[in-house]
């Protein structure tokens, strides 16, 4: 079937007990043994639930791959890979990587003694001097946040398979329709599937997809160990939101094609990050390896902080929050929200300035948007 029509029955089906059309939630902590040692396949919905295993059987259809493990954030996705690796172990990671991975990352490096290095994927030549005896995987976030870098996943992936080196791949700012990992040579990929997979700013969770059997065993083992799974309310939030999945990243891409054009031609704007763009230097990568382009803008302002204080405060459609990947369309300054918690100095680094704001672009009427846009620059 195709993409769209898997989106809405990959995974689910009337419901057995009295034919509803829209997958039941159980509430329920446990489950009632037939007997002794048997069961009708679940006991306790920490170690799995009817609910949360239609999310995670549609969520491995839609990307393609064997195993889904639905948990209760993006970040709780990110914890419990790095729980595959032990103490003493290296882990390469895109540079300019959402701020709160960048936090858990550096968390684990301090605790647990897993050094990470932050460095620029898009240079694939500069990666091996990273490399050495220690180094377990490479972390890949393509398109990068809030900078919209590409990470040429199949070059990446391959150079990672040539040194028996896990690759994973967050796919969160694409989603699976617009953007297919495994079929790029991915090991694992996570979501937050707070964002463009439920789409309506109304729970959070997450999700990691593996497609081989030992880390298929191993991730589910990790998330039953750590109690990270997510609730049966949260999955069936989720289910709902991937049914609208394609006519609204359909949508979201349209807007944000649009509101980047009138960025790229305002005299108060730098410079525009948007893959979409033909100017910007990864296009054809995106081309090449996603379907799309997405939702996601992000600009840098001429001025100084006033300036960027003044837009931030100067919109009325754009609400100011931090997220992204719902219907409605948001603004944020990454400095101050979305990546305060990375180290001003790592920010700079990866060309993360305080000059730089991201726009989560909604479905609402285009026009609209860029006429809020343009009195708040005014």
């Amino acid at each position: 079937m195709s993409f769209q029509t898997d989106t809405i029955h990959a995974g689910v089906a009337p419901d057995k007990a009295y034919g509803a059309i829209m997958t039941p939630i159980y509430q329920s902590s446990t489950f009632v043994f037939e007997d002794i040692g048997k069961t009708r396949g679940f006991d306790y919905t920490r170690s799995g639930n009817p609910t949360r295993k239609a999310l995670e059987d549609s969520l491995a259809a839609l990307e393609g791959c064997s195993c889904a493990v639905a948990v209760t954030t993006g970040m709780a996705a990110i914890a419990t890979v790095m729980h595959l690796f032990q103490s003493g172990g290296e882990i390469i990671c895109t540079d300019d990587c959402y701020g709160g991975t960048a936090r858990l990352l550096s968390t684990f490096a301090e605790h647990f003694n897993i050094r990470v290095h932050f460095i620029n994927l898009r240079n694939i030549e500069g990666i091996s001097e990273y490399v050495n005896e220690k180094t377990r995987a490479i972390w890949i976030e393509t398109p990068s946040n809030p900078l919209l870098n590409l990470v040429d996943i199949a070059a990446v992936t391959a150079f990672a398979k040539a040194r028996g080196l896990l690759s994973i791949v967050d796919n969160t700012f694409l989603s699976p329709y617009l953007q297919q990992p495994f079929k790029l040579g991915a090991d694992i990929v996570v979501h937050s599937t707070t964002k463009y997979l439920n789409g309506h700013s109304d729970v959070v969770g997450g999700a990691i997809l593996s497609n081989h059997p030992d880390l298929d065993e191993k991730l589910k083992f990790l998330v039953n160990a750590l109690g990270t799974c997510a609730q049966p309310f949260d999955c069936w939030l989720v289910l709902r939101g991937i049914k609208t999945l394609v006519p609204r990243m359909k949508e979201h891409e349209r807007n944000a094609r649009i509101v980047a054009e009138f960025l790229d031609s305002h005299a108060k704007v730098t410079r525009v990050f948007y893959p979409g763009l033909e100017s910007h230097p990864q296009h054809e990568l995106a081309r090449r390896q996603q379907r799309g382009f997405g939702g996601m803008v992000s600009f840098e302002l001429t001025g100084g902080q006033a300036e960027v204080e003044r837009v931030l405060r100067g919109t009325r459609i754009f609400a100011l929050a931090e997220s992204l990947g719902g219907v409605e369309s948001l603004i944020e300054h990454p400095a101050t929200m979305s990546h305060a918690s990375m180290s001003s100095e790592h920010r700079l680094a990866a060309g993360i300035t305080d000059s730089v704001i991201r726009l989560s672009v909604g479905i609402e009427d285009p026009d609209d948007l860029v006429a809020d846009l343009r009195q708040a620059l005014a």
